[in-house]
């Protein structure tokens, strides 16, 4: 993460959150926005005042532990986590090595806090998705594994217009099929003031353009060691909401929030490397420059696919960008090198850049979830010494299962995995299928435009 504060004291201890305190107070900053991610990858936080800095210190600051398990429309789940307990408290514990300072936000600083159960007991929740891809990456750290990541997350932006079916139309209305940059398709000059303030975070973006339809936008991010990169990524979603939000338009990472419109996905490239940082999907020697590990690894993604579907394609409207016939996402769990319609593609790049680029993930997909269940099916691969079947040239629906065309195939998908569901969490993998499962039947009660269209005249 970007900044990193001066101080003597080791780091998390009084001392140091008092010494934090006053290098903010100098540089102007009275106020902390203290972030950390719920299951759906939504920022719940609380903001303090710089001089309460020091609570971070202790257990952290109290929350009702039931948003962690509560529906995008605000209906908790009845589980011990919430209502079966009384409705405990769980505690933000801050992490003084996430310090951010916005340019969009004055005189605050944002951080990035872990998720604790009990005042007594700093075990990290089982429901933090942070822990659960810190769980991951400690897991091949036991192996000497480092994982590498690098997400790419495409969005839309928004302008308000009551004549527009929603109340919202594309902040840009002229579709480019991608790859333009400029005022005749960013009149506000939109993206280079994301690009300028993610930088100002720290956030290590590498480029961004507009995508295929109009008011749509890709930003690319630098690799780098997959916990920082989805704190990065994690950051940079609520960043790009926040700044939208402040010019009165709206950012939206959800897959296909119009029909006839492209959707956005949530590509993200993988790689691990050595204590050393050699990477270790990179083998000179090999044919096409790809190690056996890095073969292995991708051979448990491929494997436990329609169970990852869940993860990576997380909501109901997830899967209408699925069934798009150009959308370039999979339907199939395929492999292919510099194949764009493939599940996995393999960049033409090698040496230190051979990587893998899981394609199916759907921008609404919270990034801790994506990586960390990624990485559990690629060690899976490793641990059980996988080979991938052959790779696919051009029609990539010849090949490899099909996924789930559903949220209810997928969470279906999931729960009977149980390699994947172990290796992620027995308990999150409960939580998050039944959190999941009150979505959809709040969607199936559901009338929609399309049905009173549909049958209202005729029927």
């Amino acid at each position: 993460m970007p900044c990193h504060p001066s101080s003597a004291y080791p780091s998390g201890s009084p001392e140091h959150f008092a010494a934090l305190s006053d290098e903010l107070s100098a540089q102007g900053i009275d106020l902390v926005r203290v972030l950390w991610s719920d299951l759906h990858g939504v920022a719940r936080g609380k903001e303090i005042h710089v001089s309460e800095l020091s609570h971070g210190a202790g257990h952290g600051l109290s929350f009702c532990q039931a948003v962690m398990v509560t529906d995008l429309g605000g209906n908790p789940l009845d589980v011990p986590e919430s209502s079966g307990s009384g409705w405990p408290d769980a505690h933000a514990r801050i992490d003084p090595g996430t310090l951010a300072i916005p340019g969009h936000a004055p005189a605050t600083a944002y951080l990035l806090a872990d998720i604790t159960a009990t005042t007594h007991d700093h075990a990290l929740l089982h429901l933090d998705p942070r822990r659960l891809l810190r769980n991951q990456t400690e897991r091949l750290a036991r192996r000497g594994l480092h994982a590498v990541a690098a997400p790419e997350l495409e969005f839309y932006l928004l302008a308000p217009d009551a004549a527009a079916p929603h109340g919202w139309r594309q902040y840009s209305e002229h579709d480019t099929a991608g790859y333009v940059v400029g005022s005749s398709y960013d009149p506000d000059a939109l993206l280079p003031l994301l690009i300028r303030e993610c930088h100002a975070l720290g956030l290590r973006v590498q480029s961004g353009n507009q995508e295929f339809s109009g008011g749509q936008f890709e930003i690319n991010h630098v690799h780098g060691p997959a916990l920082d990169a989805a704190d990065r990524a994690f950051l940079f979603k609520y960043a790009v909401k926040e700044i939208a939000a402040r010019r009165g338009l709206r950012a939206t990472f959800m897959g296909k929030p119009f029909q006839e419109k492209s959707g956005s996905g949530h590509h993200v490239h993988l790689s691990l490397t050595d204590a050393d940082g050699a990477n270790l999907f990179a083998d000179p020697a090999a044919e096409d420059g790809v190690s056996v590990l890095g073969k292995a690894f991708l051979a448990g993604v491929l494997e436990h696919a329609p169970a990852l579907t869940a993860l990576l394609n997380p909501t109901v409207n997830a899967y209408k960008r699925l069934a798009a016939a150009d959308s370039l996402a999979p339907t199939t769990a395929n492999w292919g090198y510099d194949n764009r319609t493939a599940y996995v593609r393999i960049p033409p790049d090698r040496g230190p850049g051979t990587r893998i680029e899981v394609r199916v993930g759907d921008g609404a997909g919270n990034t801790y979830l994506v990586i960390a269940a990624l990485l559990a099916a690629g060690l899976d691969g490793i641990e059980r010494d996988l080979v991938p079947p052959h790779s696919v040239t051009e029609e990539p629906c010849l090949g490899g299962a099909p996924l789930p065309s559903s949220l209810g195939g997928a969470l279906s998908a999931l729960e009977e995995d149980k390699v994947l569901g172990d290796a992620i969490g027995r308990r999150f993998t409960e939580v998050f299928v039944a959190l999941k499962r009150q979505e959809l039947a709040r969607f199936e009660r559901a009338v929609t435009d399309w049905e009173f269209h549909e049958y209202s005249r005729m029927l």
